[in-house]
């Protein structure tokens, strides 16, 4: 999950699994696969930017589970 802004500038967690897709219009609209929505004040760009952050941080934590121990 990724720590987004509201427009009234409360924190929201998203969970990247139940996102459709995301949409400028100006303001950042998150759309849900059971059709709600989230405006959010991060740019599509800056979006973008932490849900790979957040993917690197899962392959990252993965792999280091994944190392046998000496």
């Amino acid at each position: 999950m990724i720590l987004l802004t509201r427009l009234d500038k409360s924190k929201v967690l998203i969970n990247l699994d139940a996102v459709k897709f995301a949409e400028s219009t100006p303001d950042t609209v998150i759309t849900f696969v059971n059709g709600d929505s989230v405006i959010v004040r991060e740019s599509l760009e800056e979006l973008d930017q932490r849900v790979v952050e957040y993917r690197v941080r899962l392959l990252t934590d993965s792999r280091l589970r994944d190392t046998p121990s000496p």
